[in-house]
């Protein structure tokens, strides 16, 4: 079986929530941070880095939650073509590489947010999910970012009222609240 690895409050909950999607039977192997789990020989020889999330499937060992995203959709998500997996990668890569740090980063903030904000806006106000209307597991790794700005930043998004609807929509699908609803 699927194990997954994580903390309390970590970046697992994102991973946690598309395997839920999925519908995956997995284990969540959930790692002390506090005491250092993460630090221990039998965590680090997984993750050498000794962060998380990490996956173990088999024989495969990987970690980054980026990486844990593509890896799943390859394996048991509905990806058809090789330009369909670029696109997903194309919103997994941006939610960890420009979404996070444009909102989290607070020196970014002020002149990333608005830009990243007005755009998905605009694709939100055309389309349910951010590659039409279907959701995918782009949404797992936009929404997912998104959904921890209220929770975590309680920043102004009245701007921003597609995106708004787009995070209540997703808070409210059941594999949500069994990972990061949960704050798992």
């Amino acid at each position: 079986m699927l194990k997954l690895y994580g903390g309390a409050r970590s970046r697992a909950s994102i991973v946690r929530w598309y395997l839920e999607e999925l519908g995956i039977p997995y284990e969540f192997v959930k790692l002390d941070m506090q005491a250092g789990e993460h630090r221990q020989p039998e965590y680090l020889a997984i993750n050498p880095i000794g962060k998380v999330p990490a996956i173990v499937d088999g024989d495969l060992q990987l970690w980054e939650s980026g990486a844990n995203l593509l890896y799943l959709a390859e394996k048991y998500g509905k990806t058809t073509s090789l330009e369909q997996r670029a696109i997903l990668a194309q919103w997994i890569l941006f939610a960890n590489a420009t979404l996070s740090p444009g909102i989290f980063v607070e020196a970014n903030r002020e002149r990333e947010m608005p830009l990243l904000m007005n755009a998905l806006n605009e694709i939100f106000e055309r389309q349910p999910f951010l590659l039409g209307n279907e959701f995918t597991v782009a949404d797992v790794a936009v929404g997912s970012v998104l959904s921890y700005i209220p929770i975590m930043l309680k920043l102004d998004l009245s701007p921003y009222p597609a995106v708004l609807n787009y995070i209540k929509q997703l808070s409210e699908r059941p594999a949500f609240q069994n990972s990061i609803g949960g704050r798992g």
